[in-house]
């Protein structure tokens, strides 16, 4: 819908670096990204990060400074705001180090979708939870759980997008129930039809056949 699927960072083809660096290094790195900025919330360190940052996404994935600002107005709004806020609150200097902060994560975790292949990203994290069988996890279900999540939000935002302006199209859009009655039921309806594909493949819930009883005997048996 929409294109969301570009807006929510996934996987797009191209060229540059970042697509022939591992998976394992591209995690790391955006992992590193985060923590050091959540750790070190200065000025310097978030100016740092962002040069990082927007110098991957343009040499290694090789998008226009353009394109990077695109990739980032849809949390525009909550980063002006949260910018204002901090700034009137703890000064300007802190205002830079939260919401640039943020603004190099995001960037960080979208060099990483961007230049891996979903599958890839949900082959890593079935890896990364294998070590949690010991404890009844099911690393398979788990990253079911992700893909699902992945092609969900998309499809959702660009849902309560048309709704939106088909409301707006019959001079509605202030009433909230034109807007979110549609939005539900869609949704509902979205739910339903994933989890029969689900099923179809044999992905339900008890899948195991550890819990079903044993058939009852032959009468004479």
């Amino acid at each position: 819908m929409r294109g969301f699927g570009s807006t929510m960072g996934l996987y797009e083809p191209g060229r540059g670096f970042l697509y022939r660096t591992p998976l394992p290094v591209k995690a790391a790195a955006s992992l590193g990204c985060a923590g050091i900025v959540l750790a070190w919330r200065s000025p310097f360190v978030t100016a740092v990060a962002l040069v990082l940052t927007v110098g991957a996404l343009v040499v290694g994935a090789r998008l226009s400074p353009v394109r990077i600002l695109r990739m980032l107005l849809p949390a525009a709004p909550v980063l002006v705001v949260l910018a204002l806020y901090q700034g009137w609150l703890q000064g300007w200097t802190v205002a830079f180090g939260v919401s640039g902060g943020i603004v190099a994560c995001l960037l960080a975790a979208r060099a990483l979708t961007l230049t891996t292949p979903t599958q890839d990203i949900l082959d890593g994290v079935a890896r990364l939870a294998r070590p949690f069988r010991v404890v009844g996890a099911q690393p398979e279900r788990f990253a079911l759980a992700l893909s699902v999540m992945l092609r969900s939000i998309p499809y959702l935002a660009g849902l309560f997008v048309d709704v939106r302006e088909a409301a707006k199209a019959r001079g509605l859009e202030r009433n909230p129930r034109v807007a979110v009655t549609p939005l539900v039921i869609g949704a509902v309806a979205y739910a339903h039809r994933t989890g029969e594909a689900l099923t179809a493949r044999g992905l339900g819930d008890h899948d195991d056949g550890d819990d079903e009883e044993d058939p009852a005997p032959a009468p004479g048996m």
